[in-house]
């Protein structure tokens, strides 16, 4: 492909002239056929490469994609008139589907990323019609564009193929990657453990195998015995099939992303009702976090998967705390100046949370816990009164740990 001319009469030259652009010609190339199409770190080709991956892309999640809104609409409507991308309405779901060209100039620019999504009999690549099937696709697109976000590496070409059977997992990890559920399947007939499983994928990180749910606008419904299976599946595959890796079986946890905190409030205050989540409540997991679908739950996502930021967080908050006892009875990170236990529980971990609240009500003491400004009110609605609160600002936080954002 070579780059295409400033006398070349093509869409993304009349789009990039008339908003004022000089950079058409970074924007675009010409292949063979003499059609335009996006150049390689462009706005454009980035959105096509998603839109690969994840078969049908939400149409209203471009919004979270990285650029000006107005920017963003320019390339969308760019695209479309190419046919690189062609609109799919029904069941009130609008979502974007590769153009023939587009899947064709993916596969021949680099079949190594997209062969996997773009060939053969998959849901990605035969796309279908029925709704479970488009929202199934959409909740794994939003996953998609949060661990895309938050610096989690989610092309195949740029990681180990950890659970492919002639896979590179010598190769090792180079910070956290995240595997669809299709992916985590490659691993052949033992698979068949895992289905009825309702996970997106696994996010591997260097602290942690985090196996992966996005519920959307709506409370989860687990198949219990489906997800157990899942986790002891994982344990097996990872902490000891895959012993390069250095995983234990304590260091599989949860993580489930929700379009808002209300999810989170309904796992809590129903602990002790008929509509308890076993799942999340009884033990299962030390650690299962709860993060939102917006830039609040891709931030926690990036402290989630670094270390080095979340200590640093923990001794800014440790400052005027006396040290925690790991061996106390209840659980604690920090103890205040009357000895009382101090939670960080800006992570939103459901089980320790739950945990922490519950030995305070048996034990009739008091502790405090600490989160975000933006957690505070739906945890003072699960726990007022029984819990102390204290705050960080979500802002001030963002400013000194992410500038870059």
């Amino acid at each position: 492909m070579r780059l295409c001319g400033c006398g070349f009469k093509c869409g993304i030259t009349e789009v990039f002239s008339r908003y004022g652009k000089k950079t058409h010609e970074k924007e675009a190339v010409m292949g063979e056929d003499g059609r335009c199409f996006p150049r390689k770190d462009t706005q454009a080709y980035r959105l096509l490469e998603l839109v690969a991956v994840c078969g049908e892309f939400p149409a209203e999640l471009v919004y979270r994609l990285a650029g000006s809104t107005s920017y963003k609409g320019t390339v969308t409507w760019l695209l479309k008139k190419e046919r690189l991308l062609r609109v799919y309405y029904r069941d009130k779901l609008r979502g974007y589907r590769l153009g023939r060209r587009a899947r064709t100039a993916l596969l021949s620019d680099n079949p190594e990323r997209f062969s996997f999504y773009l060939t053969g009999n998959v849901d990605t690549s035969l796309l279908k019609s029925e709704a479970t099937r488009r929202i199934r696709l959409h909740r794994i697109a939003e996953v998609y564009v949060a661990m895309l976000n938050a610096g989690v590496t989610i092309f195949r070409d740029e990681k180990p193929r950890v659970f492919a059977p002639d896979g590179d997992q010598d190769r090792g990890l180079e910070g956290a990657a995240f595997y669809s559920s299709r992916e985590v399947k490659e691993t052949g007939i033992e698979a068949v453990k895992i289905k009825g499983s309702r996970m997106a994928g696994v996010l591997l990180s260097p602290d942690g195998v985090f196996l992966t749910y996005n519920s959307g606008p709506y409370m989860a419904k687990w198949d219990y015995r489906a997800e157990q299976r899942a986790k002891a599946w994982m344990q097996v595959t990872l902490c000891n099939g895959n012993a390069g890796l250095g995983y234990a079986p304590e260091d599989v946890c949860g993580l489930l992303f929700g379009d808002s905190l209300e999810p989170f409030c309904q796992i809590l205050s129903g602990a002790d009702s008929g509509a308890r989540c076993f799942f999340l409540l009884d033990g299962s997991y030390g650690h299962f976090y709860y993060l939102t679908n917006d830039h609040k739950g891709e931030v926690m996502l990036g402290l989630l998967c670094d270390r080095d930021r979340r200590e640093e967080l923990d001794r800014i908050l440790s400052q005027g705390l006396c040290a925690g006892n790991p061996g106390g009875v209840i659980e604690n990170d920090a103890l205040d100046g009357n000895g009382d236990p101090v939670l960080f529980g800006y992570l939103l971990d459901i089980p320790r949370i739950h945990r922490f609240c519950s030995a305070l009500q048996l034990q009739e003491r008091h502790g405090t816990l600490i989160c975000f400004d933006f957690q505070r009110e739906v945890l003072e609605r699960c726990y007022g009164g029984l819990v102390a609160f204290e705050a960080i600002s979500f802002e001030k936080f963002e400013r000194r740990f992410y500038p870059e954002i």
